[in-house]
Order: structure tokens, then sequence, then C-alpha cells
């Protein structure tokens, strides 16, 4: 059913439920974490995986041989909860093409609980395109080719937040330590990350608007009948 063939009826009745819902998840401090303990079948994952392309078939692999199966897949995606310090791990069949710090692909994405500043999420997307910011779920995705790189991308994302490192210094230090270990010399923050990402308690709900202007339809709504009733009684 479109939203423009549900009833007033209707429509009241889901803004309600939705509500009741979210203060509900709210109370228990749901932040989006589901997680299952079971496995893809190896058979299945193997299958899905002939079909994709070379690096993307690569980078899932090795998470493979990393973390293990995956906890869920479809035929252009495989996901991962809980893995090392990630809240969340999705290998991706469809690349994207990204040229910072050197032009190569984007195909895994790792999520981490973490609540950006408002005043800092410009900093962020101006640091690197490919970290994305879910303020509601508090929670932050580095995207690249290979983990090593999505663990340096939190590690300086971390910098620019606490001011430890102006924009324009995290990317020379990105392009530098990236390098580095592309030759296979130190690069210490490729390795973990240097900061105790938080579990949960991230979220930003925001603030509730509706109960006003559903006030204001409802006071909108009695004026007009209002306004019919008196032209219809008065001669």
């Amino acid at each position: 059913m479109q939203p423009s063939e549900m009833s007033t009826t209707e429509r009241l009745k889901h803004v309600v439920i939705s509500m009741s819902r979210a203060l509900h998840l709210e109370t228990r401090h749901v932040n989006g974490r589901y997680s299952t303990a079971q496995r893809v079948d190896e058979i299945a994952a193997e299958a899905i995986l002939d079909q994709w392309p070379t690096l993307p078939k690569k980078i899932a692999r090795q998470i493979i041989e990393r973390y293990d199966l995956p906890h869920e897949i479809t035929v252009s995606r495989m996901m991962w909860y809980a893995t090392g310090p990630w809240k969340r791990t999705v290998v991706h069949r469809d690349e994207v093409p990204h040229h910072f710090p050197t032009p190569h692909v984007d195909a895994l994405e790792q999520t981490l609980d973490y609540r950006v500043p408002l005043e800092k999420c410009d900093a962020l997307l101006a640091f690197d395109g490919s970290i994305l910011i879910d303020r509601t779920k508090g929670e932050i995705t580095v995207r690249c080719d290979m983990e090593a790189m999505n663990v340096l991308t939190a590690n300086l994302m971390h910098d620019v937040v606490t001011g430890t490192r102006t924009v324009e210094e995290a990317r020379r230090a990105y392009a530098d330590m990236a390098s580095a270990f592309a030759m296979g010399r130190s690069a210490p923050d490729t390795e973990r990350l240097r900061f105790d990402a938080p579990h949960g308690m991230t979220a930003d709900a925001d603030r509730s608007m509706i109960a006003g202007a559903l006030l204001h339809q409802v006071g909108q709504s009695f004026k007009g009948i209002f306004h019919r009733t008196h032209r219809e009684v008065l001669p």
C-alpha cells in the first residue's frame, strides 16, 4: 500500500505504533546491535563468491579467513557481526571508485559505535568522503579495500574529532602511513585502533516535534469544520 492510499486513521495508527516502538527500544538501550551466532553455509557462500569480481572476492575470502564465515549473505554482499573491534563488517560485490589517497575501489565497510559531534561532521567528510556518519544510530562506517586502511581511517577520524589533527594534517598522515604500509614499513595506525570504541549508548534520537505539529493540524482541521458549519447554520 502506498502512503497516498492510506486513510487518515491508518496513518495516525502507524505514527502511534512507530512512536511506541521507538520508546520501547530506547528504554532497552537498543542501538541497532543485532547479531546471530549462526553462520552461513560454506557451500552457499562459495556459490555466491564464484559470481563476484576478483577483488571483492579476494577481500571476502580474507575476511572469512580472519573472522570465519559470514552471518548473513545476499547475492551482492556478505555481513559479519562483532568482528574484532567492529560492530559490523560488510563486503560488497559492487565496487565504488575512490581516488584518496590513491585510486582504488571501496568494497569493504566496517562500522563502529561512535557519536560524532555535529560541529565535526563537515570536517570528517572533508577528511575522507568514504566515512559514513549515522547520527541517529550513533555509528561511524569506514570504507576502503582492506581492513588495515579502515583501521587507519578510524584512527585519523578520531584525531579529527578530538582536535589532535586538522583535516589537512589527517589527510597528509593518511597518505604517508598508507604509503609506508604498501612498502612494508612500520605503520602502527594500520594495525589497531588507538582509542576504545564504545559499545552502544552512542545513538542520538534527536527530539520530537511531531506532537506540536499534530496539534496544529488538528486545530486547523477543527477551524475548517467550524467555519463550514458556521456558514451552513447562519443565513
